[in-house]
C-alpha cells in the first residue's frame, strides 16, 4: 500500500492506493532482465549463423529479431503494467525500440557482426506486432468476452 496525492478538486488529499510490493515487482522485472541478457548474449556471438544456406539464414535471423523483440516488448508491458505505469503499452514499445538500438550499437564491437538500422526497424516491428496482440487481447477481455469463445 502507498499514498498518492490527488489532483483536481480537493487537491492535496492523500489517498491510499494499492502499490505493488518490491518482491512482487521483482517477479515481473526478472524475466525482462533475463530476456534482455539472452538478447545481449546472442548479439555478442561472433559470426552468428543459423544455417549454411544464405537465404535460409537471412530469413531465420530476421524472424528471430521479430520474435525476440516481440517477447521483450510483452515482458516489458507486463512489468510496467504491474508497476502501475500509465500507458504501459506505449512505454514498453519505446523501451523495446531503445534496447534494439543499443543492441545494434553493441554489435559494432562484436567480430563478424555489424550494426544495421534495418534490424532496429525489424525489431521495432516485432515489438509493435506483439503489443498489438496484447492490446487486442486486453480489449476483448475488458468487454467480458470469454477467451477462446466463438
Amino acid at each position: 500500500m502507498g499514498y498518492q496525492r490527488t489532483t483536481g478538486p480537493g487537491r492535496g488529499r492523500r489517498v491510499l492506493t494499492a502499490s505493488p510490493s518490491a518482491g512482487r515487482l521483482a517477479l515481473f522485472w526478472l524475466p525482462v532482465l533475463v530476456w534482455a541478457g539472452i538478447i545481449f548474449a546472442l548479439s555478442a556471438t561472433p559470426n552468428l549463423r543459423v544455417s549454411q544456406d544464405a537465404d535460409l539464414d537471412f530469413v531465420a535471423r530476421k524472424a528471430g529479431h521479430i520474435a525476440a523483440f516481440g517477447i521483450l516488448a510483452v515482458l516489458l508491458w507486463r512489468a510496467l503494467a504491474a508497476s502501475t505505469v500509465r500507458r504501459a503499452i506505449v512505454w514498453s514499445w519505446v523501451l523495446a525500440v531503445a534496447y534494439a538500438a543499443t543492441d545494434e550499437f553493441h554489435q559494432a564491437f562484436t567480430a563478424g557482426r555489424h550494426p544495421a538500422v534495418t534490424d532496429v526497424a525489424i525489431d521495432s516491428l516485432g515489438a509493435l506486432i506483439a503489443l498489438l496482440v496484447v492490446a487486442l487481447w486486453l480489449r476483448k477481455r475488458s468487454r467480458g468476452d470469454a477467451i477462446g469463445a466463438d
